[in-house]
């Protein structure tokens, strides 16, 4: 079986149920479910333990999986010294993530492998959307006060319209986190309802920051009332947080996604963001995802990757599948 037969059967099943017509259009708020979750760390650190361990991915299998990671990216630059040249070349690094010649070798040319999105900060979306005319590849904005959330409400939902209105298909926004810490859950529910609304027909992916949040337990509430209030992704980090995606993180939240689906039958999206920066850490989270939630989340519409290095590891590697040698990062483009 060859790697693009391989990539295919990965592939296989593709989900039918959480595309554009079939969004989370939320629940009523219930603080006293919300007040009976209670995560148990220990537990939580073990299980998390265990997914690098317990099942490898090696040779072709290796390359498929990372051909189908390369999907899952969200492209990003977040950085104060963006440009409209770095953006437009990012958003070709996303129409073209891997050389030519290491496709071909792959014999994977045909499967039109592109990132998930283009990221960018609210001022570079007419860039990015020009840049990506012709293609399917979306562009997210961050939003809200991102990253540290503190702004006023009206300033917020401020900037997701005008977002939404530059032509940006899915919105990332920040909770307050502040609400989280001292337990004030009907406010975080009635934020994320108002994104929600303001968002229209983009999907809003809510960054938890779960770095800040203090206890897993805290980061499941967070995921809970996200989703109750109309959620399409719930996503873990800004990437600017001291610590951002972990395993035992992302456990808790795809432990609610999954519970939120037995409840309502709808799939909610994941997305793990900063710190993300390797091959071997891409197949470790696809795994989780297919562990949990089953191959049907393997699709870009319910997962991706929020990392702007990411993409250049997962090219030195199949480079190193294809000829057996590691490249130097200057033999691969802008990634």
């Amino acid at each position: 079986m060859t790697v693009r037969q391989k990539d295919k059967k990965l592939s296989a099943r593709p989900d039918k149920t959480n595309k554009i017509d079939n969004r989370n259009q939320g629940m009523p708020f219930d603080l006293a479910f919300i007040n009976t979750l209670n995560i148990n760390r220990s537990a939580v650190e073990r299980r998390a333990a265990t997914i690098g361990t317990r099942r490898t991915v090696k040779k072709e299998h290796q390359a498929a999986w990372l051909l189908k990671a390369i999907t899952f990216i969200d492209l990003t630059t977040l950085a104060g010294d963006d440009t409209p040249g770095k953006v437009r070349r990012l958003c070709q690094k996303a129409k073209h993530p891997v050389r030519k010649d290491i496709l071909a070798a792959l014999d994977a040319t045909e499967l039109n492998i592109t990132t998930g999105a283009v990221c960018v900060y609210h001022n570079m979306i007419n860039t990015a959307v020009a840049a990506l005319k012709g293609c399917n590849i979306p562009v997210a904005a961050v939003s809200t006060g991102f990253p540290a959330g503190q702004s006023l409400q009206s300033i917020k939902l401020a900037e997701i319209k005008a977002s939404v209105a530059d032509g940006a298909k899915e919105i990332d926004i920040v909770i307050s986190r502040e609400k989280v810490l001292i337990g004030d859950w009907q406010s975080i529910y009635d934020e994320v309802k108002a994104f929600r609304n303001a968002c229209g027909e983009a999907h809003i992916k809510t960054i938890l920051a779960t770095g800040e949040l203090s206890t897993l337990t805290n980061v499941a509430k967070a995921s809970w009332v996200c989703m109750m209030a109309g959620a399409d992704f719930i996503k873990t980090s800004t990437g600017k947080e001291p610590v951002n995606a972990t395993l035992p993180v992302s456990l808790v939240m795809v432990r609610a996604i999954r519970e939120y689906y037995q409840l309502t039958n709808i799939k909610i999206g994941y997305k793990p963001a900063g710190g993300i920066q390797t091959a071997k850490q891409a197949i470790e989270y696809m795994i989780l995802m297919k562990e949990e939630l089953g191959v049907e989340w393997l699709d870009p519409h319910l997962f991706r990757f929020g990392a702007s290095s990411l993409l250049g590891d997962i090219e030195r590697q199949l480079e190193h599948y294809v000829t057996g040698s590691y490249s130097a990062n200057h033999r691969h483009a802008i990634s």
